[in-house]
């Protein structure tokens, strides 16, 4: 047990270091997927996510006439599947609405995102029992995978030299991912661990996305009714940093800031149907110079499971 704590702990540390994304979790690449999935059966769904910010702020990050609300809308379709008994494979595929609200007028875009696969491997599973009778169950998977530049790039949407870069619908390249997801439930009390990091590459308009990544913690309960329904509320934490984009091999200095949100939902199971919901709401952040806002953020997700 010693070891499995030291192991989780250093992937904590590794992730707290190098935690970077594209503006924290806003516009291209926001890939939250909440409490450890199921990965006892496959598994197919829709989720939707929305997220907005306010860009262009002044001094203080106080609004001004040049301030610009961005909201970004997705749906994805997303899967789970059983490759064997250790190896799982997490894929999705987005469709994404962004909209963007300026002093001259409004703009909307519309179009499949960047699709994502990730291949994880069973690295700890341990179940024993407590000497108060309570089952423990301890679990741990690690992974990594690609995400494919499927999602339009337009290179005219940098707008100017140090403004944000978020208005696309993908990277326009390859990125790398690691990952790891880690359980710890005694009884029907657990504590969800989630961590992912993304190396970007650089696309053919020569910009690089900074490294993006997260991590989230969650404390949920599990309540059974009548052997068929089930029920977890969470609540817990989600902390993410972003690391400079790079265009033309020049820093992007208005890319670069840090977010901490508190988060709250809830997961229930019925029969082979899984229906889920999670919140998220600032606590602390420092986004593009002070320029930059995040605003509250959603998930909702329909899942079957076969």
């Amino acid at each position: 047990m010693k070891k499995q704590i030291l192991v989780i702990l250093a992937i904590m540390i590794q992730f707290n270091i190098v935690l970077a994304c594209d503006i924290c979790g806003c516009g291209v690449g926001n890939n939250y997927v909440g409490i450890l999935p199921e990965f006892r059966k496959h598994t197919i769904g829709l989720r939707y996510k929305t997220s907005s910010i306010y860009t262009n702020l002044g001094i203080g990050a106080t609004p001004t006439y040049m301030t610009n609300k961005e909201v970004y809308n997705t749906i994805e379709l997303w899967g789970g599947f059983k490759l064997s008994n250790k190896w799982r494979l997490l894929a999705s595929v987005p469709y994404s609405f962004n909209h963007r609200n300026t002093s001259t007028g409004a703009r909307s875009k519309a179009g499949i995102g960047d699709i994502n696969g990730l291949f994880f491997y069973e690295l700890i599973n341990t179940r024993r029992t407590t000497n108060q009778s309570k089952l423990l169950i301890n679990t741990l998977w690690i992974g990594s995978g690609l995400k494919l530049p499927t999602g339009q790039y337009n290179a005219v949407d940098k707008n100017t030299t140090n403004s944000n870069n978020l208005f696309q619908l993908g990277t326009g390249s390859v990125d790398i991912s690691i990952a790891a997801m880690y359980d710890l439930r005694l009884q029907d009390a657990g504590i969800n661990i989630n961590g992912q990091y993304k190396i970007n590459t650089t696309n053919r308009y020569d910009y690089r996305f900074g490294n993006k990544g997260t991590i989230s913690t969650q404390l949920y309960y599990k309540w059974r009714i009548a052997n068929q329904f089930t029920i977890a509320p969470s609540a817990g934490l989600l902390m993410e940093q972003s690391a400079l984009d790079y265009d033309q091999k020049e820093a992007v200095d208005i890319s670069k800031g840090q977010l901490t949100m508190a988060t709250f939902g809830f997961e229930a199971n019925v029969n082979k149907i899984a229906f889920g919901i999670n919140w998220q709401t600032p606590l602390k952040q420092e986004m593009g110079l002070g320029t930059i806002q995040a605003n509250n953020r959603g998930m909702v997700h329909l899942s079957y499971l076969f």
